[in-house]
């Protein structure tokens, strides 16, 4: 598996798929990994349950992020990802459906880096899927591992 991996955080198996699609339609689905629900994406960052072992010096270049997910809230993983070294920096966009102002204000609150609405038409979601993975993927810099550790 190569460095460059999108963490894609959705418990609901059609915006997972069109997701997906969305992604490798654009080429931009070489490593996706997919957790389901708060509690396997704070595995997957941390190398826990059944992600014991992953190697944790590899972070997502970007995680997806729904809020609305069952056991462990978007907002919590947000938050708990936020106060942690680790994964302080890794870059999250909140990807939902939620048109509720106060789950925007408190996305960026805890930390998030982007906030968009998934769009109802499949050409117009993929479209969106094209842009954050371009701009997240391709364009973005990220911190330097050992610089923003110390």
């Amino acid at each position: 598996m190569s460095e460059k991996v999108i963490l894609l955080v959705e418990d609901n198996p059609d915006d997972e798929f069109l997701t997906l699609k969305a992604l490798k339609k654009n080429n931009l689905a070489n490593d996706v990994v997919v957790a389901r629900d708060g509690v396997e994406a704070l595995d997957y960052l941390f190398g826990t349950g059944i992600y014991e072992g992953r190697d944790t010096s590899f972070m997502p270049e970007v995680m997806l992020l729904d809020l609305k997910l069952p056991k462990v809230s978007g907002l919590e993983v947000l938050k708990r990802m936020r106060s942690d070294a680790r994964t302080k920096f890794v870059p999250v966009v909140v990807l939902t459906s939620s048109i509720e102002e106060r789950d925007l204000v408190e996305s960026y609150q805890l930390g998030a880096n982007s906030y968009v609405r998934k769009p109802v038409n499949f050409i117009e979601f993929t479209e969106a899927v094209r842009q954050l993975g371009l701009y997240w993927m391709v364009l973005n810099q990220l911190p330097n591992e050992k610089m923003s550790r110390s």
